[in-house]
């Protein structure tokens, strides 16, 4: 299926790896000139010439800047005054119990999930508006909906995505620019790996093992029962990037393994 994409601009942020760069690799082979943010410039180099590999037809650009401050997201935004396509990928998480997060984990977890996707879709949305086309989306998570207790600082950043996301659908109603959430479940990339082999470490198990028991004890509702490759949740956000999906804004499109228990 031709996705129409062929020539749009996306920007995708925390895309050197994991989730960001598998829907960056997806966009450049429908011909989308992609944007690669990221805080090394070596990861940035490394995934642009990667992408460059992948279609040397599209024109990768990266930028090696800490989007979670205002003064990252500038730089950012002096680079590239304008695109076609945002997606606010840009995240962390952690797992910690209620009574150890402090003041501080709470403010880090709302600034990096939060408002980096807020001055991002501050500053571009206006431009998408003006030139009457443009899609925005929000990479959530499950979680936002199945409010994880080992985490709960992380659930509520993601919760607060899918209001934003929503809202801000609302608002641009009859513009031309889409707005819309994706989540994902539970999904490998590098840094994921890495923490769960020295938790298989730390507990003298298996990666099998903890795999397994992560799905028994936190994440019980999967049908599943496994990590999602990121190469797996990308198609969905290509298709959210696509003038095909022209009818659908304002939503949380699910590609969660079915953890989330509901049918709406």
């Amino acid at each position: 299926m031709d996705m129409q994409l062929q020539g749009k601009k996306a920007l995708i942020t925390g895309s050197t790896y994991g989730i960001g760069y598998a829907i960056a690799e997806a966009l450049a082979k429908e011909g989308v000139d992609v944007v690669i943010t990221g805080r090394y410039q070596e990861t940035v180099t490394s995934a642009v010439e990667k992408i460059k590999a992948i279609n040397s037809q599209t024109k990768p650009i990266g930028i090696s800047a800490d989007c979670t401050t205002p003064d990252g997201c500038q730089s950012v935004f002096d680079a590239v005054p304008k695109v076609d396509i945002l997606i606010n990928n840009l995240g962390i998480y952690e797992r910690k119990q209620f009574f150890e997060i402090d003041d501080t984990d709470w403010t880090r977890l709302f600034e990096i999930n939060v408002m980096s996707g807020v001055r991002f879709t501050r500053f571009y949305t206006p431009k998408m508006v003006t030139q009457e086309w443009g899609r925005v989306i929000f990479i959530s998570s499950e979680s936002g909906l199945m409010i994880p207790p080992e985490m709960i600082h992380y659930g509520f950043s993601k919760s607060a995505q899918l209001s934003i996301s929503r809202g801000l659908a609302m608002s641009l109603s009859g513009t031309g620019v889409t707005v819309n959430a994706l989540l994902p479940g539970p999904t490998r990339t590098d840094t994921t790996e890495q923490q769960r082999r020295e938790r298989a470490n730390d507990w003298g198990i298996s990666l099998e093992q903890l795999e397994q028991e992560f799905f028994e004890k936190f994440r019980p509702t999967s049908i599943i029962k496994r990590f999602a490759e990121a190469k797996e949740v990308a198609p969905l956000a290509v298709y959210l990037c696509s003038p095909l999906s022209a009818l659908t804004t304002g939503a949380a499109l699910r590609v969660e393994g079915g953890i989330v228990n509901q049918i709406n």
